[in-house]
Formats: structure tokens, C-alpha cells, sequence
């Protein structure tokens, strides 16, 4: 079961960005609109991939609202 963990991962990649008016709650920098493309791998070799747009802070990258 433990080898399974290190066989499967999640990849996150930012294809586009435009800025938005608004600013992160978290550490108070501005924001920007983001298409994401979310790919999930298995032993290196992606099998399923979605296309989605957020929300997502500049400076720290976390996501404040998705759109999915």
C-alpha cells in the first residue's frame, strides 16, 4: 500500500493568467483569473487531465474561488 502512494501524483499547471480587481485574503497581494490544467499520473504516464479557471493569489498562488 505504501509503494501505491508514490506511484500515483496530481500535477497542477497554470496556462493562462489576466489580472482581476481584488485582493487575497490571505496575505493581501493582488489577484488574478487563471485557466489550470490538473493532470493525474500513474507511474509517470497521465491518464486523465481537466481543464478549469480560477481565482488564484500572485504572490502566494493559493486559490480563493474555483470555477470547475
Amino acid at each position: 500500500m505504501v509503494c501505491f502512494c508514490f506511484l500515483v501524483d496530481q500535477r497542477r499547471k497554470v496556462w493562462r493568467t489576466k489580472p482581476v480587481a481584488g485582493t487575497c485574503s490571505r496575505c493581501g497581494s493582488g489577484a488574478s483569473v487563471a485557466d489550470i490544467k490538473t493532470s493525474t499520473r500513474f507511474c509517470y504516464i497521465p491518464f486523465y487531465w481537466k481543464s478549469w479557471k480560477a481565482i488564484m493569489c500572485t504572490f502566494c498562488g493559493s486559490i480563493l474561488k474555483s470555477y470547475r
